[in-house]
């Protein structure tokens, strides 16, 4: 008889992700409990997404006040004990619509900049912000970690800026008592839960490269010693795309590490007076607390379980490959403008930032039109556009835009069939 039995203790019951899993036919990957690998979730695969909410534009270029109120995702939710899965993808959901709302008092408009730093944190991805100055990516960045209740940490990037003055040096100490000297850590700024490149292109390579390791790894070597960096770690980093004189461009290398390239645009004549309005009076609204590092964590091993369908994983496949010239069944026109592809990282990226925009638009599954909506800020910095693409004003935006256009949704039928052509559905299987 089971231990279960005997002591009277009812079985574990499978998580919501397991029990999807099983109703649309999927098959988990070994080591990942929720990924999915067969046929599609019970809704439309191309279905519309949830609306995202509306964001009240009031937002003055100054630092709003942070008071501390209770989280919308509770600590119970982390030992698992108190709550279910279904459970925790509503609360994700409700803190997300939160968050926007507690970012709308500060930051006007730019739901879609929003978004997409939180879809990264959730994905513990790393965020590249290009825009003009004055567009508040600054104060973004600043207000995010005011609502998440999380150490931050600014650098501003120059051309005199060294390495160790981002990771941290040896500092020689002598003890008073004994005279013995030693070497001691002094731990650099990156060892916040969010830190801040502030215009990244304005430092040398050598201390550009400082973040690789932070970035990948999310540890530091100094000297013969590691160190682990503060768990959540996100990099946000901004960058002035107009100004050429006295910068240094970020290596394809450094480029692939941010999962989000995001553009940050102008405001719209609305939204523009509202800032006038806001910046030039005494507003100073007052933010709520909503999450911590505990509880992030916690919410980024929920996105990673969420299911995937086979057809979700075969478009997004297609789409990363069709980005890679001289490849077979590559588009004519990326042969002539584009020098290089983008690397399995994409891939990787695209799927994973469709699981959390899933789970924060109230959905416990991918669909294809959550890799479309990703697709631009994942693969714009990953594209290498020739120099006829350059001179004819064909940017990476426009080649993602052809190739979306061009490189069809696979409908699960025929992912099904590909997969298993003497295999027949079972019935209700096309629901």
């Amino acid at each position: 008889m089971p231990d279960s039995e005997r002591s009277g203790t009812p079985p574990a019951k499978p998580s919501v992700f397991d029990q999807l899993a099983d109703e649309i036919g999927l098959m988990p990957v070994a080591g990942e409990t929720s990924q999915a690998s067969g046929a599609p979730p019970a809704a439309t695969p191309n279905e519309p997404p949830a609306s995202a909410p509306q964001i009240a534009a009031s937002s003055p270029n100054q630092r709003p006040a942070a008071a501390v109120a209770s989280p919308p995702f509770t600590p119970a939710m982390r030992s698992g004990a108190a709550a279910t899965d279904i459970q925790a993808v509503e609360q994700l959901a409700r803190a997300y619509r939160t968050m926007c709302e507690q970012l709308g008092k500060v930051i006007v408009g730019q739901q879609r900049v929003i978004e997409q730093v939180l879809i990264a944190m959730f994905c513990q991805g790393h965020v590249l912000l290009v825009g003009v100055p004055g567009l508040a990516k600054t104060l973004l960045v600043k207000t995010i970690s005011d609502v998440l209740t999380l150490p931050f940490k600014r650098v501003q990037f120059t051309p005199d800026l060294m390495p160790s003055d981002i990771t941290g040096t040896d500092v020689l100490e002598e003890d008073h008592t004994t005279g013995r000297r030693s070497f001691r850590f002094v731990r650099g700024p990156i060892f916040a839960n969010m830190v801040l490149a502030d215009e990244i292109n304005r430092t040398p390579p050598k201390t550009q490269a400082a973040l690789l390791e932070a970035m990948q790894e999310h540890r530091v070597t100094a000297g013969e010693h590691t160190y682990d960096l503060p768990q959540p770690f996100f990099v946000l980093a901004t960058q002035n795309p107009i100004e050429q004189e006295g910068t240094y461009p970020l290596p394809e290398a450094q480029l692939d590490r941010f999962m989000f390239q995001t553009l940050v645009h102008y405001p719209t004549p609305q939204e523009e007076v509202q800032i006038m309005k806001q910046a030039s009076s005494n507003y100073r609204p007052t933010l709520h607390r909503l999450l911590d590092g505990p509880n992030i964590l916690h919410l980024q091993q929920i996105v990673r379980r969420v299911p995937v369908a086979e057809h979700v994983y075969s478009y997004a496949r297609d789409l990363v490959r069709a980005t890679r010239p001289n490849e077979k069944d590559t588009p004519a026109f990326v042969n002539e403008l584009v020098q290089w592809g983008a690397g399995p990282r994409a891939g990787i990226y695209l799927i994973m930032a469709g699981k959390a925009r899933a789970i924060l638009h109230g959905r416990v599954h991918v669909t294809t039109d959550d890799i479309v909506n990703m697709a631009h800020p994942v693969l714009r910095h990953r594209i290498l556009t020739t120099f006829s693409a350059e001179a004819s004003g064909m940017t990476s935006d426009k080649i993602i835009d052809r190739l979306l256009k061009e490189i069809p949704r696979p409908v699960p039928q025929q992912t099904a069939a590909a997969v298993a052509p003497a295999a027949q559905p079972p019935a209700g299987a096309d629901r």
